[in-house]
């Protein structure tokens, strides 16, 4: 075969061809097939050739497509090992309760869905008969990442094996009664049953992958064995938009998590219409997992289109399938035969002829209802399938009609995900065919019943078989309290102590803290160190070669750096996940991590740490992730504030995320100003998350880069520590200038870096202006308004409590002036409970690149502002003339 005109060279062009006689053969075959039998004939055997290689292992490149057929043929299909009318009946009983619950909430307008699970519920069905293992059986049993439109359908289920009551599920979507059913999987709201929150689009795919990847980690540091967990995730194929939905699709392939199975609902439709309107979805969905080295399974087409493709000897049929767009597939779903017949098989002759045999029955039930989704033979074949590959992960591409059952007036139609309720006479109908035995009387009153066939009809009896016979009930969660003990005092002794003359940041104070507890006997195994690359920046190097960097596959190389101290080590036992540059992919690690003592009932201690403008502003959505899933761990913002990381610039200078951080209810927010600081906190974190009694809440720290002295604790101060505020020094502790008795009083109050800038302040009121200041150290505003705000709440019912921050402050001669290395908002949240007059000093703007010095002068916050901020409050009280601000002003150049 001559080279095309203009062929670009190719990977082969350089290498030898040792024979070229037998390559020119090879060209001349193919170049005769297709003269003798057309393009079309070349191009399958192609297909069918390079399919033939790469099940022989040849290492060809794959190809990213393959025809729009199903890769199991039915001939091909395993013994289905079920009763199919029986759990027909069940899935039929499933599909009306999950309808009558939705629409039965709708006259309160609390909405819901129903066709996301009309469209799936064989695909769970045939998973919670044959392939779900549940919490009762050996090890962790399966972990269920169910699509968060589909929960009605959940709960029909548990309603059916007796989890859930009738009460229940009319309380759908209304929970303050206490009695009710969240709108989709929340852990939080309901931890009995939902182990993984999914609703938020993308979320769910993101954390299936790095579950998997982290039952690996368990298991390959012989933490626990999950070898007979299998993480099964649920999505819709218009989720797959979100980033986070592929974001981590080469991890899994990378480390062979066939573990893993993604099985994505393509019914074609996202929420306000056709996912892939020109295009074919399925097909971009096989190339791309494909391409990134996925196991990829079709179950596209029911058994009604046997006929079809055994009559189609031409492969004209399987040629229009692949370019119908999606869209006019979804119209042939809803249109006439008359017009299937002349759109999709008029196209050319040899449809047209395929068409002539074919009855109009055969042809409305092929294309208005037949898809390997809605048949649970096809799904168990893909199942087991996807559970016998080995060497990588399995995605499951398995085509539905959305909305079906549901009658003409919600299938395939593209208002569905928005309909809300069926009527009466659409009920029956669906009640007719299901066959479901509710009689017309059970309408009487014009609301929809619900259908249960009695706790010990045959429906529930091979229901409750089965899930014995697979370890329990699923979905569960199942939580069996480990107490950790307590690390050993001599862990936090250090950064108790002080650090002398020697300076040191709070990052490295951290770092430091962690490997000593890292080493402890009891716990430090149960560390998960998680970074998202630029771990060097934290001071972490020195965990590389003692803890281990995670990797299934060991250290296949040899390190650049092994002759160094510190050398780059991976290890299949390694103890450090360093995600690269992925906060997504980190974020996920750490809620795998955090939620593990329910999991797979191994509480783990996770800690993740980076830079602090890239992550509340960047995952938030994960941090509630993590909320709702009753996570535990320490969440490290490290290089935090805004003017501390010179040189960086604005998208590097965070002044935000503890004011974004105060909205999430189960975070505990702390900025800690010294090293003894950090200690209390995470020793009293230690307890409250993974005590004798433990709290369903994490940690936020923020540390910083700026090496300073660091003091030794003082006598007294944990509570306020913990509290978040206490009296760190008083201006007759200064040992030179100390002010004159009767001298005007201010109270000067930080958190973080900071506590530096008043404390230099401080001197220079006293050395130069005669005012006391009295320095507090603010470890968190955040728990103190969280505990004013308890207060508050505590007065609607009759009982007087006075804040914390009130009292601690009781007495305090002066104003406040508070003071951070964040917007003004962050301090700003106690202001209330503050009798004395209170005003803040804060990086209100964006961040830019500069100088500590300069950056600090550019938003007022260094030691000269704060002087003039507190002469202007005192100026204000007339403790002090007025021209002494303008004074100032002018000495310090402002």
């Amino acid at each position: 075969m001559s080279d095309p005109v203009g062929k670009l060279p190719s990977e082969l062009d350089q290498l030898p061809d040792r024979d070229t006689e037998e390559t020119a053969e090879w060209a001349a075959s193919l170049d005769a097939v297709a003269q003798a039998a057309g393009t079309r004939r070349a191009e399958y055997l192609l297909r069918r050739t390079l399919q033939h290689a790469e099940a022989a292992g040849l290492a060809l490149p794959k190809l990213l497509e393959t025809d729009y057929v199903n890769t199991i043929p039915t001939a091909a299909e395993p013994e289905f090992p079920g009763d199919e009318e029986m759990e027909a009946k069940i899935t039929a009983w499933n599909r009306w309760n999950a309808a009558a619950m939705v629409t039965r909430g709708s006259k309160y307008g609390v909405g819901g869905h129903i066709a996301t699970f009309a469209s799936a519920a064989w695909l769970y069905e045939t998973g919670f008969q044959h392939f779900f293992r549940g919490k009762e059986a050996d090890g962790s049993g399966d972990q269920l990442y169910i699509q968060g439109h589909a929960s009605p359908g959940i709960y029909a289920r548990a309603f059916l094996d007796g989890r859930i009551s009738e009460q229940q599920l009319d309380n759908f979507r209304q929970e303050s009664g206490g009695n009710g059913l969240p709108s989709y999987p929340h852990p939080r709201r309901l931890p009995w049953l939902w182990e993984f929150p999914t609703v938020s689009m993308g979320l769910g795919p993101l954390s299936a992958i790095y579950q998997a990847r982290f039952n690996r980690y368990l298991q390959n540091r012989s933490i626990k064995d999950t070898a007979n967990s299998h993480v099964w995730a649920f999505l819709g194929d218009g989720e797959m938009d979100e980033p986070e939905s592929t974001a981590a699709l080469a991890l899994a392939s990378r480390e062979q998590l066939d573990n893993l199975t993604f099985v994505i609902n393509c019914n074609l439709q996202r929420l306000d219409g056709p996912v892939r309107a020109n295009f074919r979805v399925v097909q971009e969905l096989e190339a791309q997992f494909r391409g990134a080295g996925w196991n990829v399974i079709k179950s596209l087409w029911g058994s009604a289109w046997d006929e079809l493709f055994q009559l189609d000897t031409t492969g004209a049929l399987v040629r229009r399938l692949r370019e119908v767009p999606d869209a006019q597939f979804q119209t042939y779903a809803t249109r006439d035969v008359a017009y299937i017949r002349q759109h999709f098989f008029g196209a050319n002759a040899d449809l047209v002829q395929l068409a002539g045999v074919l009855s109009d029955a055969k042809i409305a039930e092929c294309f208005h209802s037949s898809r390997g989704g809605h048949e649970p033979r096809k799904v168990y074949a893909a199942y087991k399938a996807a559970l016998e590959h080995k060497g990588a992960p399995t995605v499951i591409l398995a085509q539905t009609v959305k909305g079906y059952t549901l009658g003409a007036g919600f299938e395939s139609k593209n208002a569905n995900h928005q309909m809300k309720k069926l009527t009466i006479d659409e009920f029956k109908d669906m009640r007719d065919l299901l066959g479901l035995p509710i009689p017309d009387s059970a309408f009487a009153d014009g609301v929809v019943p619900y259908g249960h066939p009695g706790a010990n009809s045959p429906e529930v009896q091979y229901l409750n078989e089965r899930r014995a016979a697979l370890g329990g009930p699923a979905p569960a969660r199942k939580v069996k309290h480990v107490a950790l003990p307590a690390p050993a005092d001599r862990s936090f002794a250090p950064l108790l102590k002080g650090s002398g003359k020697q300076e040191m940041a709070t990052t490295m104070a951290f770092v430091r803290l962690v490997k000593d507890l890292m080493r402890d006997k009891e716990t430090g195994k149960r560390w998960v160190p998680i970074v998202p690359d630029e771990a060097r920046t934290f001071g972490m190097e020195s965990l590389f070669p003692s803890a281990g960097i995670y990797s299934p596959l060991g250290q296949t190389y040899e390190p650049v750096d092994r002759d160094q101290l510190m050398y780059y080590k991976e290890a299949k036992d390694g103890q450090i996940l360093n995600e690269g540059i992925t906060e997504a992919g980190a974020m996920a690690d750490f809620i795998a991590a955090c939620t593990s003592y329910a999991t797979h009932g191994e509480p783990m201690i996770p800690f993740y740490i980076f830079y602090s403008m890239f992550g509340w502003q960047r995952t938030a959505d994960q941090m509630w992730q993590l909320a709702d899933q009753l996570g535990k761990g320490f969440i490290v913002g490290a290089t935090a504030g805004r003017t501390t990381l010179t040189g960086e610039g604005l998208q590097h200078a965070d002044g935000h995320s503890h004011l974004i951080a105060s909205t999430n209810p189960a975070s505990l927010n702390y900025d800690p100003a010294f090293a003894y600081e950090i200690a209390v906190i995470v020793k009293d974190g230690l307890r409250r998350m993974y005590g004798e009694t433990p709290e369903d809440v994490f940690y936020y720290l923020t540390v910083y880069n700026e090496p300073k002295v660091q003091p030794a604790m003082p006598e007294g101060v944990e509570e306020g520590i913990l509290k978040g505020l206490y009296r760190f020094n008083t201006a007759a502790d200064l040992a030179e200038a100390a002010p004159a008795a009767d001298a005007p009083k201010v109270q000067l109050m930080a958190s973080g870096t900071a506590i530096h800038w008043i404390l230099e302040a401080q001197k220079l009121l006293a050395a130069e202006w005669n005012v006391a200041a009295d320095v507090w150290s603010a470890t968190s505003w955040g728990e103190l308004r969280r505990e004013a705000l308890e207060c508050d709440e505590a007065l609607l019912r009759g009982e007087v409590r006075t804040p914390y921050v009130t009292r601690a402050l009781e007495g305090a001669a002066g104003p406040v002036l508070a003071v951070s290395d964040w917007m003004r908002q962050v301090p700003d949240q106690i202001s209330q409970w503050v009798e004395q007059d209170y005003t803040s000093l804060g990086t209100d703007g964006f961040g830019l690149s500069d100088t500590r010095e300069g950056a600090r002068r550019h938003f007022g916050v260094d030691a000269q502002s704060i002087v003039v901020a507190a002469l202007a409050q005192l100026a204000r009280r007339g403790e002090v003339p007025a021209s002494a601000v303008k004074e100032a002003r002018e000495r310090y150049g402002l």
